[in-house]
């Protein structure tokens, strides 16, 4: 159970958009808006392509947000509703707030590398499925300021993957999200 609440944990405390993220040193960024997670004005020669790209721009505007939870265990001041919904966002909040009470926060950073699997515009609302690959490599999460050290058994890399739904408004939420660490990447 343990394995699986830090492996949970460590998927939702930094994961910055991007590949990369940010170094462990910078300051906390300030929540903003995204652009690209709002529904597309210009015209897709493929609509699909652009769906799974609006999928994306959610998908990491929720990591982006998260980042910014994680490094302060609050969800206080960011945009996190924009981007997730349902059951993500009802682990978020128990994740954000089992942090704050055992005086922990996120530093470092979590590597990933999302992709959208299967995107059905047919049904309502329209869904879709994304894949990732979680690196912990560079993510360190810290009680009351002191490094924890990240337990044996927990791999570095492993799959995570996520169901997003498109809303009437034409934005897309992550709605549920599902680390799998004990399937290394």
């Amino acid at each position: 159970m343990y394995r699986k609440r830090l492996a949970g944990a460590a998927v939702l405390v930094v994961l910055l958009a991007g590949c990369g993220g940010e170094p462990a040193a910078a300051p906390a960024p300030k929540a903003s808006p995204e652009a690209s997670a709002e529904p597309s004005a210009s015209v897709s020669a493929d609509p699909q392509a652009a769906e799974e790209r609006a999928v994306l721009a959610a998908y990491r505007g929720m990591w982006r947000e998260q980042a910014v939870a994680y490094r302060r265990a609050s969800p206080e001041g960011t945009r996190l509703e924009t981007y997730v919904s349902g059951e993500a966002l009802a682990m978020l909040r128990l994740d954000l707030r089992q942090m704050k009470e055992a005086g922990r926060r996120a530093n470092g950073r979590v590597g990933h590398e999302p992709e959208v699997g299967r995107v059905d515009l047919e049904v309502s609302p329209p869904t879709a499925q994304l894949k990732d690959c979680i690196d912990l490599s560079d993510w360190q999460e810290t009680r009351d300021g002191e490094p924890l050290p990240m337990p044996s058994e927990q791999p570095l890399r492993y799959r995570a993957s996520a169901m997003a739904e498109q809303w009437e408004d034409g934005r897309w939420r992550i709605i549920t999200y599902t680390p799998h660490g004990e399937q290394t990447c």
